[in-house]
C-alpha cells in the first residue's frame, strides 16, 4: 500500500467523526395504537440501529404535533435510543376521542395517550428494553409526562421543557412527589417567568436527582430548539446518562 493510500484511509474516518458533520436522519415510520378509551393515536417511531434499545416517549405542546420533536428524535436514535413521538388526541393525525361534556376539553385524558404509548413500547421486547424507558414533554406535554411517570414506576427518567406547577388543573406537586427519587431534567428559558418559577418549585419538592437548566431568552416549549442549538444535545446527554 502506498503512503498516499494510507493517508486517505486515515483521513476519511476523521472527517466522518468531525463535530458539525450532519448525520443522515434516523430510520422512522408512522404507526398507530389505541388507548383504553378507544382513541386511535398516531405516532412516529425513530429507530436506533441496535436493539433492544432504550426508548423515550415525546409529548408535544397544546395545539402542536409530534413533528416538533423531529430534530431531537433523530439525534436520540443516532445515540442508540429509540424515540416515539406521539400526537395527542385531537392533534395531528390522532383521533379526537370522546366529546367533552362542556366546551373545555378534559386534558387529564391525555394521560391515556401517553399510557398507550408506554404500552406499545412494552409490547415489543425485541425492540425496546422495558427497563429503560423515559419521557420528555413540553409545556402541556410536560404536565402529562409527570402524571404518566408518577403512575408508572417503570418510567426511569423525565425531561421537562417549560413545565408548569398547575396547567389547567394538571398539578405537578402530587405527581412529582409520587415520582420520587427517579431523575428529572427541568429546562426553562430566562424570558418564560412562569416556567422558571415552576422549575424552582418542582426542584424544591425534593426527591432524587433534579437537574435544572435555564436557557437564555429561548422562549417556550419546543420553540426553544430553534433558539438554542444546544438544547437537543443537552437532552440527548441526559437520556444517555439515565437510560443507557
Amino acid at each position: 500500500m502506498t503512503a498516499a493510500r494510507r493517508l486517505v484511509l486515515a483521513v476519511v474516518p476523521a472527517m466522518l467523526l468531525r463535530p458539525g458533520v450532519t448525520a443522515s436522519p434516523a430510520a422512522s415510520h408512522t404507526l398507530s395504537f389505541r388507548t383504553e378509551d378507544g382513541v386511535t393515536i398516531v405516532a412516529t417511531l425513530y429507530e436506533a440501529p441496535r436493539r433492544p434499545a432504550p426508548a423515550v416517549i415525546l409529548l408535544h405542546m397544546l395545539t402542536r404535533s409530534r413533528e416538533d420533536w423531529q430534530p431531537l428524535a433523530d439525534r436520540l436514535a443516532e445515540a442508540g435510543i429509540h424515540a416515539l413521538a406521539v400526537d395527542f388526541r385531537g392533534h395531528g393525525g390522532s383521533g379526537s376521542g370522546p366529546a367533552a361534556a362542556d366546551s373545555e376539553p378534559d386534558l387529564s385524558r391525555l394521560v391515556l395517550d401517553a399510557k398507550a404509548a408506554r404500552t406499545y413500547l412494552a409490547s415489543h421486547p425485541e425492540l425496546v428494553r422495558a427497563s429503560a424507558i423515559g419521557i420528555a414533554g413540553a409545556s402541556l406535554g410536560a404536565s402529562i409526562a409527570m402524571l404518566e411517570a408518577a403512575a408508572d414506576p417503570s418510567i426511569r427518567s423525565l425531561a421537562l421543557l417549560s413545565p408548569a406547577m398547575d396547567y389547567r388543573s394538571l398539578r405537578a406537586e402530587p405527581a412529582m412527589r409520587k415520582y420520587g427519587p427517579r431523575p428529572a431534567l427541568l429546562i426553562a428559558a430566562s424570558n418564560d417567568p412562569y416556567a422558571l418559577r415552576s422549575v424552582k418549585q418542582i426542584v424544591a419538592l425534593g426527591g432524587g436527582v433534579r437537574d435544572a437548566r435555564t436557557l437564555d431568552s429561548a422562549g417556550h416549549g419546543t420553540a426553544m430548539f430553534a433558539r438554542d442549538p444546544e438544547l437537543a444535545r443537552i437532552l440527548v446527554d441526559w437520556f444517555e446518562r439515565t437510560l443507557l
